[in-house]
This record gives C-alpha cells, sequence and structure tokens, in this order.
C-alpha cells in the first residue's frame, strides 16, 4: 500500500490530523494497534481549547459538540473560604468547552467512512523504517499477515509508549522533564457537577479541582502524595475529602455517588526534541506531555494553517521549540498546566519551572 502521510494512532490526535490533511487533499492512512471500542473506553480530557473547536468547525464535525458541549466563560479559584470567579470571556474574549476528547475521537472515528479517512484497527507489531530518507515506510501485522505501508512522511499520534518517538536515534533526541512528588486521585461519577463552572482549591490540605464531563457526569481531582495508594481512598473518604477542600460553598453543591473511575495520575512534564527527523513528525503525547489540567489529547494534531500551505515538517518542528519554552523555557509565561500544578507544589515547597 502507497500513500502520502502514514499515520500511527487513532486517538484524537491522529484521527483529527487525519481528517485535516483529508480535508487538504493529501491522501492518509492511520494505522492503530488497539480495537474501536478500546480506543473509546480511554479516560481523557475533559475540556477543549478554542483552537479544537474551530478545527472540528472548520471540517464540519461540530455538530454534536454545538448540541452537547458545554461553554464556559470563566472559572473559580477557592480559598477555602470563597468562591473567587475570573471572567476569561470578559478579560481575552476567549471560552472553552467541556466535551469530552473521547467524544471528539467518537465524531472522527463515525465520520472516517464518509470521508474516506482509512483506519486500520487491530495493527500489531508495528515498525518505522528508512524514516532518515524521502521514502519512510511502516510494517505492521493484521489478522496474522505481515502488511507495508510506503510513504512519504510518517506521522507518529501513537502516545508515549508507542515505536514512532523510539524509532529517532538516541544520538539525535533531547528530553526535557518534570517529575513532581505527588499525584492527582481523581475520581468520575455519573452525579451533577456541583458547579457550572471549573474550580481549582488552594486549601491547607492540599489542592483541589472540581470539573465536569456534562450535566451529568462529573470529574474531581485531589492532590495525594506518591505514595498514597487508590485502593486505601473509598468513594466516601474521597468525597469527603473534596468537601473539604473545595470548601463550604462548593461543597453545598457536591451530589455525591459511585465511581465510575478512580485513579491516581503520577504528574509530570515531558517534552521531546526534535518533534521532526528525516520523514518522521511526532504528534500528541508521543512529542509532549503536560499534567491533566492541560487537556492537550486532541490539539496537537491540528495546526490554524492547512499543512499544504506551511509543511508538516516546519510546522511541527516550530511547535516543538514552543512546547519547550512554554514549559521550561527561562522567562517562559507558563500555560494552566504548568500554573496549577505551581499552586499545588508551592505546598509541597517542590521546585519547578518558572
Amino acid at each position: 500500500m502507497k500513500t502520502q502521510v502514514a499515520i500511527i494512532g487513532a486517538g484524537p490526535a491522529g484521527l483529527l490530523l487525519g481528517h485535516l490533511l483529508k480535508a487538504e487533499g493529501i491522501d492518509c492512512v492511520v494505522v492503530e494497534r488497539q480495537t474501536p471500542d478500546y480506543v473509546l473506553s480511554r479516560i481523557r480530557a475533559g475540556v477543549l481549547e478554542q483552537i479544537t473547536v474551530s478545527l472540528m468547525e472548520r471540517l464540519g464535525l461540530d455538530a454534536r459538540l454545538k448540541a452537547e458541549g458545554l461553554v464556559e466563560h470563566g472559572f473559580n479559584l477557592a480559598d477555602g473560604e470563597r468562591l473567587i470567579r475570573i471572567d476569561c470571556m470578559g478579560l481575552t474574549g476567549k471560552s472553552v468547552v467541556v466535551y469530552g476528547q473521547t467524544e471528539i475521537t467518537r465524531d472522527l472515528m463515525e465520520a472516517a467512512p464518509a470521508r474516506r479517512l482509512e483506519v486500520i484497527y487491530g495493527a500489531e507489531d508495528v515498525a518505522l523504517h528508512a524514516i532518515e530518507s524521502d521514502a519512510p515506510s511502516i510494517t505492521f501485522r493484521k489478522d496474522g499477515t505481515e502488511q507495508r505501508i510506503e510513504a512519504r512522511f510518517i506521522a507518529g499520534c501513537d502516545g508515549f509508549h508507542g515505536p514512532s518517538r523510539k524509532a529517532i536515534p538516541v544520538s539525535a533526541a533531547r528530553e526535557y522533564e518534570r517529575v513532581y512528588p505527588f499525584g492527582w486521585l481523581g475520581i468520575l461519577a455519573d452525579v451533577p457537577p456541583c458547579h457550572e463552572e471549573l474550580i481549582y482549591a488552594n486549601h491547607a490540605r492540599g489542592f483541589a479541582l472540581a470539573s465536569m464531563r456534562s450535566h451529568t457526569r462529573s470529574r474531581y481531582y485531589i492532590d495525594v502524595p506518591l505514595t498514597e495508594r487508590v485502593e486505601d481512598w473509598s468513594d466516601e473518604r474521597l468525597w469527603d475529602e473534596l468537601a473539604l477542600r473545595l470548601g463550604p460553598d462548593a461543597a453545598a453543591g457536591i451530589t455525591r455517588g459511585p465511581a465510575l473511575e478512580k485513579s491516581i495520575a503520577p504528574l509530570r512534564s515531558y517534552v521531546f526534541e526534535p518533534m521532526r527527523h528525516g520523514s518522521l513528525l511526532l504528534c500528541g503525547d508521543a512529542a509532549h506531555i503536560v499534567p491533566p489540567t492541560g487537556a492537550k489529547g486532541a490539539e496537537p494534531g491540528g495546526q490554524r494553517r492547512p499543512l499544504r500551505r506551511r509543511g508538516p515538517m516546519r510546522l511541527l518542528q516550530a511547535r516543538g521549540q514552543r512546547r519547550r519554552r512554554r514549559l521550561f523555557g527561562q522567562g517562559a509565561r507558563p500555560g494552566v498546566e504548568v500554573r496549577t500544578v505551581q499552586l499545588v507544589a508551592d505546598q509541597a515547597d517542590a521546585p519547578l519551572p518558572r
């Protein structure tokens, strides 16, 4: 099989990139190790930045996003006693949309056949070849048969543990990483959110975040030491802790319920360079990871300018440099993901990039 761009990974970054390329008349094929059901079962971030919303509008795939997404014009800071609202729309003219990236993935997945975006699921043992040439290829096994896709470019959208980044020689690689001394204990439950907008709480007992996926599904986090075990946190204990940290105003609106999902996510910031090596380009978590509140799963798959006009290599190379400066550069203005972790780390007296 031959194509212009072979995309590895059918998560939100890979599928969004595939649709954008097809919209620009660039032929591409997406390969994914897992099944469609497995891809849709993954718990992903729930807040979309304006760039992702605009790209879905541009692709004409925003019908469900408009119907079900919750537009938020601000957020709240809690100090244990009061809520302080930050009017993002009034201050910046921008808003965010609460719409799970799992739902974005579903929308992109369901639109693929009509848009003639070929997605091959169940592709095992994916390997990259000749990435430093102008004729790279990938091989994989599908239903026990070895297959090969020859392309002009390979886009690695296969996450942190995928084969794409590992294909870049160690001699050419640079890694930037911050590992934080705490994790986020999160609970997902089918209960109404405690507030119509996000709440970031700074309490003497630690950080807490109240978020949502819809009018009927909520997502909450508290920070805990890395020594904690999720098995030691019953649902009731976690709800009690959330009520304490969020403060009385938010606690009054909490509806308790059984956890659909509960886990502890270690927090780190990671950037890999180069995002482009030869004919290989890295997107999404294959290139960089931010703490959960960054909600960056879909955004790295797309850019404001069509790839045909500027060229995919130049776009991703520039993006890698911007991302590194944003997270680690001297004098950089940290994004929301770094500011949130800074809020938590101040209590833990941990050194962080500024």
